[in-house]
């Protein structure tokens, strides 16, 4: 069996096409999503590794139970979050039905009147990793007007052109922007080491897939192996390889979780040479082999 090419989607609607909501833009750089529940009960979903080539961010909320994997970041029954996610990074998440709120996805290009790059512009927009932020109902609350101004100018102007909620949509940014130093976001590591084991974590969260070595990330960290494993032991009390084992094992047990395919095309999804190999490496981390996980989740649900 071939290994499965992680997908990677360039256009809006074609990544709109593989979710279960039914929407798509007439305009191929910018879209504004409302959020509502399905109208079918008992759906759950989830969307194994990918990547894409545009900008996502949203303000959510719920009344269920539920798991929000975005990247390195798990969050439990958030009552509501805020999530940026840039292009290009590895992406997955899984969430019930109960989910609500705004998304919009644009490119770049939908702003070609704004000259700055968006990461630097506005850099909740974070090349490495996903920003996520959890808060009370009452914060959410105080963020509502903002994108219902964003969302109201989307809804009543021309489907090609989008101009007054684009312009809008800048000013929710630069609003946004405010509301992290306010929270606390921006606060600066304190160390050297702590600034490595960041990006350490981070970049393990864009290339755990075909990057399994200390070196391959001590190269794109332009330090050495040693130096950078003394470094991640000082810090965190763990091994460097201990992180990318474990960002694998989190996606390969979501992928048995919450996807019907066979343990076998979950091996090759992750990059395994054979099925032998993902199931002594799944075994090490979780304990169980991939289906007896598999039934033991299902069993206790």
């Amino acid at each position: 069996m071939e290994k499965t090419t992680l997908p990677y989607y360039t256009e809006i609607n074609d990544f709109l096409a593989s979710i279960p909501w039914p929407a798509r833009t007439t305009c191929p750089d910018f879209y504004c999503l409302r959020l509502k529940p399905l109208d079918q009960e008992g759906v759950s979903v989830y969307r194994p590794p990918f990547r894409r080539s545009f900008y996502f961010f949203a303000l959510l909320f719920n009344s269920g139970k539920i798991e929000v994997n975005y990247g390195d970041e798990t969050v439990q029954d958030p009552e509501t979050y805020l999530v940026f996610h840039s292009p290009n990074l590895v992406y997955s998440f899984a969430h019930n039905n109960a989910l609500e709120g705004y998304v919009i996805y644009f490119k770049a290009e939908a702003f070609s009147f704004f000259k700055p790059e968006f990461h630097l512009q506005f850099p909740l927009f974070n090349m490495l990793h996903t920003n996520l932020f959890k808060f009370d109902y009452a914060t959410f609350s105080q963020l509502v007007p903002h994108f219902e101004a964003v969302f109201t100018a989307y809804e009543r102007s021309d489907k090609s052109q989008y101009i007054e909620a684009r312009i809008k949509l800048l000013g929710l940014l630069y609003h946004l922007e405010d509301f992290a130093v306010k929270s606390g976001k921006d606060a600066r590591l304190a160390t050297t080491q702590q600034l490595l084991l960041s990006k350490f974590v981070r970049l393990i969260d864009n290339h755990y897939i075909n990057k399994r070595t200390v070196k391959e990330y001590a190269d794109m960290l332009s330090v050495t192996p040693n130096y950078l494993s003394q470094s991640i032991k000082k810090e965190s009390g763990r091994n460097a390889l201990t992180f990318i084992a474990e960002r694998l094992a989190k996606e390969a047990k979501s992928l048995i979780l919450y996807t019907s395919a066979e343990i076998a095309e979950i091996g090759y999804q992750l990059n395994f040479s054979d099925p032998t190999n993902f199931g002594k490496f799944f075994k090490k981390q979780a304990g169980l082999s991939p289906s007896a996980y598999r039934k033991h989740h299902k069993q206790s649900n």
